[in-house]
């Protein structure tokens, strides 16, 4: 998509669309940096412990389970 020949409602589409990739990018590298730091205390090996595995998928849907709060915390404001 060649941003040069949208109109101004095309403009702002696209834009709030690489708006919300970008935020989805950022929310995804914090989730993988937090989680990994909290629940891989050593060398990871060819695959994770189950305590491991249970640590990420908690930690993942906790912090997703906060993002969604959080996001309706903010449009409830609005």
């Amino acid at each position: 998509m060649d941003p040069s020949t949208l109109n101004n409602a095309e403009m702002q589409q696209f834009l709030n669309q690489e708006k919300e990739k970008a935020m989805v990018n950022e929310m995804v590298a914090k989730l993988t940096s937090e989680c990994w730091d909290k629940c891989i205390t050593s060398t990871p090996g060819s695959k994770f412990s189950s305590s491991e595995s249970a640590c990420l998928s908690n930690c993942a849907q906790r912090y997703m389970d906060m993002s969604l709060i959080i996001m309706k915390r903010f449009q409830s404001m609005h």
